[in-house]
């Protein structure tokens, strides 16, 4: 397939090419781009032009690059909206998607100043901490680290946490109805340990959302780190602005 018969540079030609097969279902998410040679070969361009049109489609997320490997389309990414207090597994059901969960760790630990100052207890008191990986239709989506006050998190944690989420787990079983959340977002690079739960280069980009979750009388009862995937990911919200009075 040639493409030298127009104005437009012929990088923009290589890269339409390549939406298109891409939006027609030829390369999957997932599914790796054919080798510089092939597409030198396929489109009859340089392998400037070639690499310029990768560029192109890593910008606007359509690929991605893995060090080592090779170039891949890119999951499409998730919209999820900020607009009320909702568990992942909400979130991606609503979404049509299929929510699991790996439990990789719980245990008691002190609480740093941080995990203190959101469960409102002094700091060094021993509170439960569950690191999960969560996943929507098998992708690992967000590194979960969620810190309960002791005399919850021992009753919480005999439970298979890979399957029932937590959230169901406090107002359905403990009697711990969630009234409302503070919610604190930030990008951050992954740290090693989050890049292997996530099974992405450390340094990759991350949402970090910190999460406290209040019971009735105000009284803070969940505190999480969600780690979510950059590349997988977008959030929106709704703001209404504020009626003011006109002299």
């Amino acid at each position: 397939m040639s493409i030298e018969h127009d104005h437009s540079p012929l990088y923009t030609k290589v890269e339409a090419a390549l939406v298109s097969d891409i939006s027609a279902g030829f390369l999957t998410p997932g599914s790796q781009l054919p080798p510089e040679d092939g597409l030198i070969k396929r489109f009859s361009v340089s392998r400037t032009t070639v690499r310029k049109a990768v560029e192109n489609l890593v910008a606007r997320g359509l690929v991605e690059i893995r060090r080592g490997k090779g170039t891949f389309v890119a999951q499409p990414k998730i919209t999820q909206e900020l607009t009320e207090l909702t568990g992942f597994v909400e979130d991606m059901q609503a979404l049509g998607r299929t929510p699991t969960a790996r439990l990789l760790d719980k245990q008691i630990v002190p609480a740093d100043t941080g995990v203190a100052r959101r469960l409102a207890v002094p700091s060094g008191t021993l509170v439960m901490r569950i690191q999960r990986v969560r996943l929507a239709d098998g992708i690992a989506m967000s590194f979960d680290e969620t810190y309960l006050p002791c005399e919850i998190g021992e009753k919480v944690v005999t439970h298979d946490l890979e399957a029932e989420p937590i959230f169901s787990l406090l107002e359905g079983k403990y009697d711990l109805p969630l009234t409302d959340a503070e919610y604190r977002l930030e990008a951050v690079t992954a740290t090693p340990d989050v890049a292997q739960a996530l099974a992405v280069d450390p340094g990759s980009a991350v949402f970090l959302i910190e999460r406290t979750s209040y019971t009735e009388g105000h009284r803070p009862i969940d505190y999480e780190k969600l780690h979510y995937r950059g590349d997988l990911i977008s959030f929106v919200t709704r703001l209404a602005r504020r009626s003011r009075e006109h002299s």
